[in-house]
């Protein structure tokens, strides 16, 4: 059977259930099979919209440079499809487990953010089913409201259920040079420096400490400039993380170039997810040591670390959030994070001047960049991302006043969270910051509204209740969950174990 007639027959049935939901008045929630996100999830299996299945990639284009795929496609599925027909998507999330539907109604950037924006602005057109079942094409120049709308929806106007992403022509290497700086501030002035050059297709970077960082460039070749140019891969369980390879190299006075085949750096984040897995080699009291790090590989890819997360209830007890800040408020930011919280690693991310309109429908800023007033003019300059992910061992009404302080520094300097994470803004705040009445209006046009909204969607509701059951078992699993050791324990087992870790369990 071709794809695309098994893609027709699928979208079929889902109309028929979202057009089952919206006769009953039944409210829904869209069930992708995993997730991202860092938020507590837990679906009923009752109402939901399944789109676990759509994960087939129907075709690529070589006339078009395009790739027409389901939403459920994850990155790595995606780079091989069309790695082996010679092109790249321009915009790759770090970790091979993000999807592309996510990528477009979310928020998804990586390091060729600064040349290409976030992900969602290289989709060239989607295939959408609205909360009524009616099946829906859009694109810039056909239904332009609801494609423009749909970035950054998280699924709040409807069921994405194809989608059309642009490719560029492969390179096989990228040319990595590392930039060592001494301090925030000469950071930020690399980070910037290196997104004006022309030949280069990656920039991102990773401060250490006050005074030391990195800033690192890419460009996609075909050959190495030089002969003598050595190659680094990071992909294999002997290849060390690509995090702490690059502080290796901050002792360097001067910058050092490698070469990099292209699948190591697309995912060269996803071993130790950045650096968050060696806060569980700490957790278990296991030396960060680099024949633990080979031996406990398996378990240090970003799939399996997702699952660990969520079923050991970890989200409480780490600070994960990513800020896009205008770029001159970025090194306030990192001043105030040293300062605070004193949380290193941080990841710095270059954004294209668009990025913020793809960050859940918010408002036009307006306020002071840098220390300086724009009074009565909106900012429109490129944005830095900063990436805060560390352990904050506190109470629960401790771990939320931290969060709560970084969300005010973050709404005071103009920044914009990525939606992922956990929010702690009250009602009236998330009015403040993201534009409801447009967000509510296009709901309506849409025939959205038995869909939750964007604030309903991503509002921290605090920490999941568990319900353990009762008897010998139940007890166990009280036991488990109140020792932080025997949940870590727990949340692995659980990862390796498999299987479903979002949905209720259907009562008999």
């Amino acid at each position: 059977m071709p794809d695309c007639v098994a893609h027709d027959r699928r979208v079929s049935t889902l109309q028929s259930r979202i057009a089952h939901f919206h006769s009953t008045s039944t409210p829904f929630r869209i069930y992708h099979g995993s997730t991202n996100s860092t938020r507590h999830a837990s679906f009923d299996p009752f109402a939901i919209i399944d789109v676990s299945s759509f994960n087939n990639i129907l075709s690529i284009n070589a006339s078009t440079q395009t790739a027409i795929v389901e939403p459920n496609v994850p990155m790595d599925a995606l780079v091989a499809a069309t790695t082996a027909q010679g092109f790249l998507p321009p915009v790759v999330m770090e970790f091979p487990g993000i999807t592309v539907g996510g990528g477009f109604v979310g928020t998804a950037g990586e390091s060729s953010s600064f040349k290409y924006g976030f992900f969602d602005r290289t989709v060239v057109r989607a295939e959408v089913v609205l909360a009524d079942g009616t099946l829906v094409k859009c694109s810039a120049t056909e239904h332009a409201e609801l494609f423009d709308g749909l970035r950054g929806s998280f699924g709040t106007l409807g069921v994405l259920t194809l989608v059309e992403v642009m490719l560029v022509p492969l390179k096989s290497w990228v040319e990595v040079t590392y930039y060592p700086t001494a301090s925030s501030a000469e950071a930020m002035d690399v980070l910037q420096k290196e997104t004006r050059k022309g030949e280069n297709d990656y920039v991102d970077g990773v401060l250490f400490s006050k005074d030391s960082g990195v800033i690192m460039s890419g460009r996609l070749v075909s050959e190495p400039s030089s002969p003598r140019i050595p190659v680094c891969r990071f992909s294999r369980p002997w290849d060390e993380w690509f995090w702490i390879h690059a502080r290796s190299l901050t002792s360097s006075d001067k910058a050092t170039t490698e070469l990099v085949p292209i699948g190591d750096y697309l995912f060269r984040y996803d071993r130790g997810a950045f650096w968050m897995g060696m806060y569980a080699y700490h957790h278990f009291f296991v030396p960060f040591w680099y024949i633990f790090r080979v031996l406990l590989d398996y378990f240090m890819h970003t799939r399996i670390m997702y699952h660990a997360l969520h079923a050991s209830g970890y989200t409480d007890r780490y600070i994960i959030q990513d800020i896009a800040f205008p770029a001159a408020s970025a090194k306030a930011f990192v001043d105030y994070l040293d300062e605070k919280f004193g949380i290193y690693p941080l990841w710095l991310c270059p954004l294209r001047k668009d990025g913020r309109v793809s960050m859940g429908h918010p408002r036009q800023f307006d306020g002071p960049v840098g220390g300086q007033e724009q009074t009565g003019r909106t900012y429109q300059g490129e944005y830095i991302n900063v990436g805060v992910w560390g352990p904050y061992p506190s109470s629960e009404v401790e771990y939320i006043r931290a969060n709560r302080e970084l969300e005010r520094k973050t709404r005071e300097l103009g920044g914009l969270k990525w939606l992922y994470s956990r929010v702690f803004y009250t009602e009236d705040e998330w009015c403040e910051l993201y534009d409801k009445e447009k967000d509510e209006a296009l709901r309506m046009k849409f025939g959205a509204t038995g869909l939750p909204s964007i604030w309903e969607k991503v509002r921290d509701r605090g920490k999941k209740k568990e319900e353990h059951g009762t008897g010998l078992k139940g007890l166990l699993k009280r036991m488990i969950k109140s020792s932080a050791l025997l949940s870590g324990f727990y949340g692995i087992y659980k990862a390796v174990r498999g299987g479903d870790y979002m949905l209720k369990k259907k009562s008999s």
